[in-house]
C-alpha cells in the first residue's frame, strides 16, 4: 500500500520462520533503518552526488524508467508493479493495477489434443499490408488504398529515435554514473551483509520446509536452441540407431541425386559404429573462444552439413523427421526429470513467404509436443547473407516474410489452420546472430526506411531490434483483440558488441539472454536492477566464446539483486550430461558458492522470467506470484526463504524511493 509521503510498506507475510524484525535488523545492519528515507540535506553524506546533481539524477532515472513501462505496456509485455506505484505516485496519480499485459497459451488439458484445429476463430477480412518497415491492418483493400488503418496502436519512430538519444545521454552523464556506480557497490555490500547476519536462518527456513528442495522445485531453461537442444552422446547414438534401422531409406536428395543413408555415409567416408564424440567434433573448447565462425561450424556433425540437414534441420528429403524425434526423446527426458522445462528456438529466416508454413506441417506433421517444453522462434540477423546472394531485394522484404504470414494467420486463421495451431504454442520472439559484428551504421530518423535498404551491409543491431518490436507491438494487439496469445520480445543481448545494444533491449525487450555487457555500463545495470529486467545466463557457453566462467558477471549481478536465471544456451557444444540445466546449475554452485537458497531463488525467476501461462506458474509458484516481495513467494512450492524474499523487496523499495524523495524535493 502507499503510504502518503510515498513511501511501500512490506505488508506483514506469511510462511515459515519469517518474522518482520528480521528485515529491521537487517535494514539497520547495513547503516539505514527499515524503510526511512534520509532528509534532502543528507543525500550527498551517503549518496556522493551533490543536492542538486541528485535531483538531475533522480529526473533522468525517473523519464528512463517511464519510458520502459510505456513501451512494455504499448507492446503487451511486462513490467513489475512496484515501479508502476512509484512512478504513478511521484505523478501524483492513484496508481491502479494495469490490466494489459501478455496472453499466453494455457496448458493442455488431459485428453486434449495439443494440435486440435476446430475452434479457430473465424475470418475477419481484414487487409494487412507493410509499410515503411510495419506491418498495418485495414478494414479492406479499398481503406488500404485510403491509408485508413485500423484502431490498433503503431509504433512512433521519431519518439523511439527521441527516448533513445535521451538514454543515449543519460547513461554517458558522469554524475549519473557516479550514482549508479556507488548505488550498486552498496547494494553487493548489503547483500553481503544480508549474507552474513540471515544465511542460518535462511536455511533454517529451507531446512523446515516439508518436501520441497532444489531438485525438485521447478526449473526453466530460459535460453536454448532447438537446433542443439540434446547432448553430443545423445545425437551420437540418435545417429548410430537410424543407421542400423534406416541404412536403405532414401534421406537426402541433392540436386536431383537421391541418397539412401548407407550411400550418404559412403560419400563422407564415414562408418556410423567407428564415431565418437570426439569424431563427431560438436563440442565447443578452446579453439572457438571469441571465434563465432568457428562456433557456427560446430553445429555440422563430423564438419558435414549433409548430416546438420538431415538430422538437425526442419527442411530436407524426409520432412525434418528425425529432427523432430530427436526433439521428442530430449521431450520424454525431461518429462521423466519432470521438474524441468525449456524454451527452445525455432528458426525463421525471412528468406522467402513460405517459411511459416513448412516450419508449422513440420511441427505438426510430426506432433512436436512436449508439456515440459514451450517454443520460441528467433531471428537471425544475417540479411547480407540473402541480399549478397539476391534472395531479397531490401531489408524491407526480409521483415515482410517474417511477419506478413503471422498477421494473415492471425486475421484468418480458417485459411491458415497449421500456422494457427503453431502459434499457440510460440511465447516469444528472440534476435540472434554475433553481436561482436560491426554494422557501421548508427540508428536515426535519417536511417534509410527498411524497403530503402537495398545495400549489401547489414542493418545495425538497434535498427533489427526496433523494427522487430515495432511489428510485435500491432500483433499482440490484434491477437489480444481477437482473444489468442500474444508474444515476448526475448532478443540475445550484451554478449559481445556495443553498450548500445543493451540500451536497444532496455526500450523494447521483456527480457534478454546473456546480458555480460551490462557490468560495462553501471548506468544501465542500475536501471535493468530498478525494472527488474529478467536476463537469461548462460556461463559454460560463454566461457567457450567471450569470457572466462570465473569473470562471468553471474554471481554479482545475482548478489545486487538483478533477476538472472541459469540457462544452457547449447547442450550439444557446452555439456556432457543427460540433465544440461542441472550441470549447469551445479558447476555455477561450485564455482560460485551459491547457497541452497541462491539457486531456488535463480530457479524461482525462471519460472517467472519463461512464457508459461498464468495456471501453470500459479501451479509452480503459487497462487500469489504476481504479488512482488514477500506475499509474492509460496516457501512450499519455491524453497524461497521469506526472509531472502523480503529482504529483496526492501532493498528494491529503498532504492525506488530515493528516486522518489529526490523529485520531491525539486
Amino acid at each position: 500500500e502507499l503510504q502518503s509521503r510515498g513511501d511501500l510498506e512490506i505488508p506483514p507475510c506469511s510462511g515459515t520462520g519469517y518474522t518482520p524484525a528480521a528485515m529491521t535488523v537487517l535494514a539497520g545492519s547495513a547503516g539505514f533503518p527499515a524503510y526511512s528515507t534520509p532528509a534532502s540535506s543528507d543525500c550527498p553524506k551517503h549518496l556522493s552526488v551533490t543536492v542538486e546533481d541528485f535531483e538531475v539524477v533522480c529526473r533522468g532515472l525517473y523519464r528512463a524508467l517511464c519510458i520502459r513501462e510505456k513501451n512494455m505496456q504499448q507492446s503487451l509485455q511486462r513490467f513489475p508493479k512496484t515501479p508502476s506505484q512509484y512512478l504513478r505516485t511521484i505523478e501524483g496519480e492513484t496508481w491502479k493495477p494495469s490490466d494489459v499485459g501478455p496472453v499466453f497459451t494455457p496448458p493442455v488439458k488431459d485428453g486434449q489434443d495439443p494440435f486440435d484445429t476446430g475452434n479457430l476463430p473465424e475470418d475477419l477480412g481484414y487487409h494487412v499490408q507493410m509499410k515503411d518497415g510495419v506491418v498495418y491492418v485495414y478494414a479492406d483493400k479499398a481503406a488500404a488504398e485510403r491509408n485508413e488503418p485500423k484502431d490498433l496502436p503503431y509504433p512512433s519512430l521519431e519518439h523511439f529515435i527521441d527516448d533513445m538519444n535521451f538514454l543515449l545521454v543519460l547513461i554517458a552523464q558522469g554524475p549519473v554514473k557516479t550514482y549508479s556506480h556507488r548505488r550498486l557497490k552498496f547494494l553487493s555490500s548489503k547483500f553481503q551483509v544480508h549474507e552474513m547476519l540471515n544465511e542460518l536462518d535462511e536455511m533454517k527456513e529451507l531446512k523446515n520446509n516439508p518436501h520441497r528442495d532444489f531438485y525438485n522445485c521447478r526449473k526453466v531453461d530460459t535460453h536454448i536452441h532447438a537446433a542443439a537442444c540434446m547432448n553430443q552422446k545423445h545425437l551420437l547414438r540418435f545417429i548410430k540407431k537410424s543407421y542400423l534401422v534406416d541404412a536403405n531409406r532414401v534421406v537426402y536428395d541433392a540436386k536431383g541425386k537421391q541418397l539412401t543413408l548407407k550411400q550418404l555415409f559412403q560419400q563422407l567416408k564415414l562408418q556410423p559404429y567407428d564415431l565418437t564424440v570426439d569424431s563427431l567434433d560438436v563440442h565447443a573448447g578452446r579453439q572457438t573462444f571469441q571465434r563465432f565462425d568457428k562456433f557456427n561450424d560446430k553445429y555440422n556433425p563430423v564438419g558435414a552439413s549433409e548430416l546438420r540437414d538431415l538430422y538437425l534441420k526442419t527442411e530436407n528429403a524426409i520432412n525434418g523427421e528425425y529432427f523432430a524425434t530427436i526433439i521428442k526423446e530430449v521431450g520424454s527426458d525431461l518429462e521423466d526429470a519432470k521438474y524441468q522445462h525449456t524454451e527452445p528456438r525455432l528458426s525463421i529466416y525471412g528468406r522467402s513467404p513460405e517459411e511459416w508454413a513448412k516450419l508449422a506441417k513440420w511441427f505438426n506433421t510430426h506432433r512436436v509436443y512436449s508439456p515440459n517444453m514451450k517454443w520460441m522462434i528467433q531471428v537471425p540477423r544475417i540479411y547480407d547473407v540473402f541480399r549478397s546472394k539476391n534472395f531479397l531485394p531490401h531489408f524491407g522484404k526480409m521483415l515482410e516474410y517474417i511477419f506478413v504470414p503471422v498477421f494473415e494467420a492471425t486475421v484468418n486463421p480458417q485459411a491458415h489452420k497449421e500456422l494457427s495451431v503453431f502459434l499457440r504454442h510460440i511465447t516469444g520472439f528472440d534476435s540472434v546472430d554475433d553481436e561482436s559484428k560491426h554494422s557501421g551504421h548508427m540508428f536515426s530518423t535519417k536511417s534509410p526506411k527498411p524497403e530503402e535498404w537495398t545495400s549489401q551491409k547489414n542493418p545495425s543491431y538497434t535498427y533489427y531490434i526496433y523494427y522487430m518490436y515495432a511489428n510485435i507491438l500491432v500483433l499482440n494487439n490484434l491477437r489480444r483483440q481477437r482473444g489468442m496469445n500474444t508474444f515476448l520480445f526475448r532478443p540475445h543481448c550484451g554478449e559481445a558488441g556495443a553498450i548500445t545494444h543493451l540500451l536497444a533491449a532496455f526500450m523494447t525487450a521483456d527480457n534478454i539472454s546473456h546480458g555480460l555487457n551490462l557490468k560495462k555500463s553501471p548506468v544501465l545495470q542500475y536501471l535493468y536492477f530498478l525494472a527488474q529486467i529478467p536476463i537469461a545466463m548462460s556461463p559454460l557457453s560463454n566461457n567457450s566464446l567471450f569470457l572466462e566462467y570465473a569473470k562471468n558477471p553471474l554471481l554479482d549481478f545475482h548478489q545486487k539483486g538483478l533477476m538472472v536465471s541459469l540457462s544452457t544456451d547449447d547442450p550439444m557444444q557446452f555439456h556432457y550430461t543427460k540433465e544440461p540445466l542441472m550441470e549447469e546449475y551445479a558447476i555455477a554452485a561450485q564455482v560460485f558458492k551459491l547457497s541452497t537458497c541462491d539457486m531456488c531463488e535463480i530457479a524461482r525467476n525462471s519460472i517467472l522470467q519463461c512464457g508459461m501461462s498464468h495456471e501453470e506458474k500459479v501451479k509452480f509458484l503459487g497462487q500469489n506470484y504476481q504479488e512482488d516481495g514477500p506475499d509474492g513467494n509460496d516457501i512450499r512450492k519455491t524453497n524461497v526463504a521469506q526472509i531472502r524474499v523480503a529482504y529483496r523487496y526492501e532493498t528494491w523499495c529503498y532504492e525506488l524511493n530515493l528516486i522518489a524523495e529526490g523529485l520531491k524535493n525539486e
